[in-house]
């Protein structure tokens, strides 16, 4: 099994367990940006961005086409925040988070109990080999996450795998512009090495061609794209006063770099979802 590299989920673990209020009202239940219809109304709190993250796992399970019935995989699931979300709002529904951190999937089954006729699995496994049978999923997610993957090519072919017929991936991701993506990965080695410490090992100069590459490659088609990148935008400041206010140096850098890179078009923050073919 891959080895687990994601420093700032440490220090996020750690400070959860000593109840740090803060940090459990912004990332306790989503550890991913936020999403606001009107970025002009966000307000810079983190009550305000807790409720940003929920709007964004609302738009990724409706680019899924999530309904009651299903059997659904939440791949690189976190705390269990998409999947509490699903389990709220639907029933029946069969919910199954994969992690391959087992501290995560600790605090989600902790969290995250399932309502009556509803079903909830957490495992721990590899998202690019999964602990899982052929045709077992109508709808696959990855929600923030796939840049942490060893290959996202490995994982459509996993998705594909497990997926019925029928059924459909979809995700949420920095993708790159593909227009400035050489300057892109010039600044990305510059930051190499504060990105691997801070945020482990992250892929992110994927542009959009290459997932409509991938999709074709992998036995999907690309059905729905929504670029939402201004509408994650004030997710920036608020995750950077987090850092500083916890005296995290090094990742608030890193932070206001991809804030930069956000800001200027650089990387776009995107809904996409995959039929299978």
């Amino acid at each position: 099994m891959t080895t687990v590299n994601l420093p700032y989920f440490d220090s996020l673990l750690e400070e959860l367990g000593k109840e740090n209020p803060e940090l459990k009202q912004a990332f306790g239940r989503h550890v991913h940006w936020g999403y606001w219809p009107e970025p002009r109304n966000a307000d810079g709190s983190v009550a305000d961005f807790a409720k940003a993250a929920e709007r964004l796992s609302e738009k990724v399970c409706a680019a899924g086409g999530v309904q009651n019935g299903l059997r659904i995989l939440d791949a690189g699931c976190g705390f269990g925040g998409t999947i509490a979300l699903m389990n709220e709002r639907f029933s029946p529904i069969n919910l199954v988070g994969l992690n391959i951190d087992a501290r995560q999937l600790t605090r989600a089954q902790e969290q995250v109990l399932p309502r009556p006729n509803n079903t909830i699995e957490f495992v721990q496994g590899d998202a690019c080999a999964m602990p899982f049978e052929d045709n077992s999923f109508d709808i696959v997610f990855a929600v923030e996450c796939i840049f942490h993957f060893p290959s996202r090519e490995k994982f459509f072919q996993e998705a594909r795998r497990v997926l019925r017929p029928g059924g459909k991936l979809a995700l949420c991701d920095f993708v790159a512009l593909e227009l400035v993506n050489p300057i892109f990965k010039t600044v990305g080695k510059s930051f190499g090495n504060s990105i691997y410490r801070t945020y482990g090992q992250v892929k992110s100069d994927f542009t959009a061609s290459d997932y409509r590459q991938l999709a074709a490659k992998t036995g999907f088609k690309a059905s729905f794209m929504e670029d939402i990148t201004p509408n994650t935008v004030p997710t920036y400041p608020v995750v950077r006063q987090v850092q500083r206010t916890h005296n995290q140096a090094e990742i608030e850098k890193v932070t206001a770099m991809a804030e930069w890179l956000a800001r200027l078009g650089w990387v776009r923050y995107q809904i996409w979802a995959f039929d299978v073919a």
